[in-house]
């Protein structure tokens, strides 16, 4: 899939048609779409074409459960064109976007949804808006995140990484710790695969490494309270507090345009922010959520620390994101 141009026009015409109706009014589906199914998934591609000759694949992984249902509404309402914009002004001209949903497999009747990576805007939107927000969860401090990295690693392909051995990116939202391993039963239920046994947390997450840049976005540092030290055992640096989720757009595509090279560094995003017209509060609010992932690449435009005998390190630079 990714075929089709990108209109930014025809996109943002979308959204505002949109902006005032209520959620059941833009994410009408009651049960899980059909074709968002993932039982007998064998692979999503984000495939080079004439009109994309670069892509490169991007996953939403976005937690519908009933406390994190607000970004796929900003998605829907405003923010997807804008994530889509900045990474064109950027100048990384083919991302290609999937999107997947993430509850609880062990209560919710569709703990697992996934579309198919898109180029066009109304195809974009249409996974989107297919998502079923169900708007459950469990009570136990934990969600089914790791099926989401499970899928992503196992149920993919795309030529960003056959053909030019560059990752693509998945951006994971959610407010709450992942189970520690894949569960061998719930992927028979749901994805109708059969696992020798249970996956631990910690493989799923290197694979899912090898052919992703992961991320995973926590809306705001009250919720981070509750699950960022367990996410960063898993993930490290790659754990993204924002201040609020509205912020999630350009916080991904900031996170993008770092990793890709497109901008040298956190002054040079932020000047390509506030020259777009983004409101400088929120600039500034974008720049203090990616500052430690910067910081740990030397990208976060800090005079570089001299070693004893005066030499500057050489930091990794986006060498996290090349192979």
């Amino acid at each position: 899939m990714g075929y089709g141009g990108y209109s930014h026009e025809a996109h943002e015409a979308i959204t505002k048609a949109r902006a005032e109706l209520p959620r059941q009014k833009v994410f009408t589906q009651k049960s899980c779409h059909p074709l968002m199914n993932p039982h007998g998934i064998k692979l999503r591609e984000a495939r080079d074409s004439p009109a994309h000759p670069n892509s490169v694949g991007v996953v939403f992984a976005l937690d519908v459960t009933g406390s994190m249902g607000q970004i796929p509404e900003q998605l829907a309402r405003k923010e997807l064109p804008t994530f889509m914009q900045t990474l064109l002004e950027c100048g990384i001209p083919d991302p290609q976007v999937l999107f997947m949903a993430v509850g609880d497999a062990t209560c919710d009747r569709a703990p697992l949804q996934v579309g198919q990576f898109e180029s066009a805007a109304r195809e974009m939107d249409q996974w989107l808006t297919w998502s079923y927000l169900e708007g459950g969860g469990g009570a136990l401090g934990t969600e089914s995140y790791e099926l989401g990295l499970y899928l992503a690693a196992r149920h993919t392909a795309m030529d960003c990484w056959e053909k030019r051995q560059r990752r693509g990116y998945l951006f994971m939202t959610g407010d709450e710790n992942p189970y520690p391993f894949v569960s061998k039963k719930q992927v028979h239920t749901l994805v109708g695969t059969e696992l020798d046994d249970d996956i631990p947390l910690a493989r799923v997450v290197d694979e899912v490494q090898r052919t992703f840049e992961p991320f995973f976005l926590i809306p705001d540092p009250t919720r981070a309270k509750r699950c960022e030290r367990d996410w960063r055992n898993v993930l490290g640096d790659h754990v993204v507090v924002m201040e609020e989720p509205g912020d999630t757009c350009l916080v991904t595509a900031g996170l993008m345009a770092l990793c890709e090279g497109a901008v040298a560094d956190l002054d040079a995003l932020a000047k390509r922010l506030r020259d777009k017209g983004v409101d400088p509060k929120r600039v500034g609010a974008v720049v203090r959520a990616i500052t430690p992932f910067a910081a740990s690449r030397n990208r976060d435009g800090a005079p570089a620390a001299k070693t004893q005998a005066g030499a500057v390190p050489q930091g990794d630079g986006d060498s996290g994101h090349r192979r």
